[in-house]
């Protein structure tokens, strides 16, 4: 079994893992839901001259703008906001790769000194137009930005779950504007064929998903519930829909990395014998398919 490339915290992602995981979450996305957020936006569109603006928090290496901005409108202004300078740099050189045509803007002259917040993108594919900021941002203790107050569109994606029920219920009393956030693990798993000790290894994993991510005690699996509640309250109009992985031996690469970095999650809790560790990680050896559940989730008002 490979090392895990998983993070354990909001500020632990590899470029490495966020690469392997994204054609998976790209076809997972709700398809109805999509739809439902770009007539919203192209709504807005007909109201008003301009670029869309949209805020996506959590960005990692820009994968959630990979897979919307193509559906989204024709002229579009992304603010990414992470928390690690290292990977906002991942996403400024996956979205020059990933573009047909690019500019560069910088306010830096010093090539060798350059970061990734002086840098704007004004990128050309499948016939868009998409400007591009950074933005680095510790959000375990900036619970609401000020771009979040002037943009069309708030988005996240596999987010929601690192965060804690203090943060999330300060998050949606803040919101002002549309949210759609998706891929937020809700705690179904499935595996074929089943084994002894799945739900074993599932509660056991559940435990380390609550633990401390850099907000507090992680909502884990509980985020999807709250977050909607928690909008609900706020008198958001909330849209849910399922956003599952669903994999098989064609996805064999990203079940390996997901079965060692459940097990190294497992171990760290301490909740069972190393030996049923072992054995739940030969028997996903023979896995031929693996469904991880998610939500998708559409606020708006």
């Amino acid at each position: 079994m490979t090392q895990p490339l998983i993070k354990k915290t909001m500020n632990n992602f590899t470029a490495e893992w966020l690469a392997l995981r994204e054609p998976v979450d790209h076809r997972s996305r709700n398809p109805k839901l999509l739809a439902s957020v770009s007539a919203h936006l192209q709504h807005i569109e007909s109201t008003r001259s301009g670029s869309i603006h949209i805020v996506d928090l959590g960005c990692g290496s820009g994968s959630n703008l990979r897979a919307l901005a193509p559906v989204f409108n024709k002229f579009q202004e992304w603010t990414l906001v992470d928390s690690d300078p290292k990977l906002l740099l991942a996403a400024q050189t996956a979205l020059l790769r990933w573009s047909e045509d690019s500019t560069v803007i910088t306010s830096n002259l010093h090539l060798a000194a350059r970061k990734p917040l002086d840098t704007k993108l004004i990128l050309k594919k499948f016939n868009k137009e998409i400007i591009v900021n950074f933005h680095c941002a510790d959000l375990s203790k900036e619970v609401h930005l000020p771009i979040m107050a002037t943009t069309d569109l708030v988005t996240a994606a596999a987010f929601f779950d690192l965060t804690s029920d203090d943060w999330l219920q300060k998050f949606c009393h803040t919101l002002s504007k549309p949210l759609y956030a998706t891929l937020t693990y809700n705690g179904v798993e499935a595996w074929d064929p089943q084994g002894p000790s799945d739900q074993s290894v599932l509660e056991a994993f559940h435990f380390h998903q609550r633990t401390d991510k850099g907000f507090g005690a992680a909502a884990g699996p509980d985020a999807a519930s709250l977050l909607i509640n928690f909008l609900t309250s706020r008198h958001f109009r909330v849209d849910v829909a399922d956003s599952p992985w669903v994999m098989n031996e064609l996805d064999r690469p990203l079940i390996d990395q997901l079965v060692a970095g459940t097990a190294a999650a497992v171990k760290e809790t301490g909740l069972l014998p190393t030996g049923t560790i072992e054995s739940w990680i030969k028997s996903k050896y023979d896995a031929n398919r693996c469904v991880i559940g998610h939500t998708d989730i559409f606020a708006y008002t």
